[in-house]
């Protein structure tokens, strides 16, 4: 990486897109990434960007959305296109943490326990419904999102890398649910919202899946030795020490929304965010800005990402929700309050 961020005031820096960068030169394969997932999703811009951005920079992901709209469809689809392992666990409220971790099996032959691993060894784990799973089996896979690994009988084992959780909730459905805790929600890099196609993406899908002999296989594209080293380059986009800044005031207002300059945000809010929000927040808008073809951030990489990454963080309390205010209005609100450097 040579090239420096420009000058803050200058228009480049304050959000136009530069040219792609040749030294990006393992963005080669995103392209062909998105028209294989194309050959099978319709439309989905923003999941597939945001699916894009995690693999990219190793965060789960949180996908809500009403059934049937392509969520379960679009992991699988990439974790086929980078030839990854992939696992589906459908949460019920009978789950146990075995179910998902493995267990300890006995060896009659050499009288011994040994481990017999679980679906949550893979690359790619979607957990579909995850607010339908008990409190237990939310600990153990918290266990495995936080530390990149699992505990069976004693043992510690490793998680193949890279390693995602992608998990599914219906917003509609409350019935026989267990709502996330915030410290389970926190582990979650990145919310996104999944909608409705609009009517010409709908009329796409029927031309291509309704028929008996649908297409529902992507090719393999990429390797997941790519991946890593896209990491590489992301870890060496720059952020420059003025965005770093607005990154962290951009929590605090979560926290302290009077004392940012923010009053009438005081009594909306009922958790901020946390530093763990800093971090993501800084990581996905690099990812983003290398997914763009550059090698700088600029501060409309970071208003781009922050819904996806504070959604889920920065809690309305009850009046707040009375008057239809929702987290997304309240980032919003951040966003255009706290200053752009």
């Amino acid at each position: 990486m040579t090239s420096l961020p420009p000058a803050a005031g200058s228009p480049e820096f304050a959000g136009s897109v530069a040219p792609a960068n040749s030294s990006l030169s393992a963005a080669a394969w995103v392209p062909e990434l998105r028209a294989s997932m194309g050959e099978v999703i319709v439309g989905q811009a923003d999941l597939v960007e945001g699916l894009l951005l995690a693999l990219l920079t190793g965060g789960h992901v949180l996908l809500e959305g009403v059934p049937g709209i392509a969520k379960s469809l679009a992991v699988s689809c990439l974790a086929e296109a980078l030839d990854g392992e992939f696992s589906r666990l459908q949460f019920t409220p009978d789950l146990l943490p075995s179910d998902l971790i493995g267990s300890e099996i006995y060896n009659s032959k050499e009288s011994v326990f040994e481990a017999r691993k679980g679906p949550v060894f893979a690359n790619f784990v979607l957990a579909d419904e995850i607010n339908r799973a008990p409190a237990k089996v939310q600990s153990a896979l918290l266990e495995a999102m936080q530390e990149g690994q699992v505990s069976i009988g004693g043992q510690s084992l490793e998680l193949p890398q890279p390693f995602l959780v992608l998990a599914t909730q219906n917003p509609i459905e409350q019935e026989g649910t267990y709502p996330l805790p915030e410290a389970q929600l926190d582990r979650f890099a990145m919310k996104l919202i999944v909608d409705y196609p609009n009517p010409d993406e709908e009329l796409e899908i029927l031309d291509r899946m309704g028929r008996t002999s649908a297409l529902t296989k992507v090719r393999q594209v990429v390797s997941l030795n790519s991946v890593l080293q896209a990491r590489a380059e992301v870890d060496q986009v720059t952020l420059d020490p003025r965005l770093k800044r607005y990154i962290v005031s951009l929590v605090e207002a979560s926290r302290r929304p009077g004392a940012s300059g923010l009053p009438e945000l005081e009594g909306a809010i009922l958790i901020g965010a946390s530093p763990r929000a800093t971090i993501t927040l800084s990581l996905v808008s690099r990812a983003l800005a290398w997914l763009n073809g550059r090698d700088y951030v600029t501060p409309a990489d970071i208003k781009a990402v922050a819904h996806r990454v504070l959604r889920h963080r920065v809690v309305p309390n009850y009046e707040a929700e009375a008057e239809g205010i929702d987290a997304d209005a309240l980032v919003s609100r951040l966003l255009e309050g706290v200053p752009v450097p």
